[in-house]
């Protein structure tokens, strides 16, 4: 799949001057950054989602009850 992307001749250089820094390609780079913004982004509505649950029911549990209620012990 390809994608396109307009940018102005200062956004570029930077673009190409940094993926160059990182020695990887103006597509990795992009790739990357584009991947790992939508995973940033998931994991805080993850966190939110976590803090809403726990304000509704503030238990907590140790590793030795986790593994004990898990049988793991």
């Amino acid at each position: 799949m390809s994608i396109s992307v307009r940018l102005n001749e200062k956004e570029a250089i930077l673009i190409k001057k940094y993926a160059k820094l990182n020695g990887i390609s103006v597509s990795e780079l992009v790739r990357r950054t584009v991947l790992e913004k939508i995973e940033d982004e998931y994991d805080l509505k993850a966190y939110e989602k976590a803090v809403e649950e726990y304000k509704k029911n503030p238990v907590t549990y140790s590793h030795e009850e986790v593994r004990y209620m898990l049988e793991l012990e």
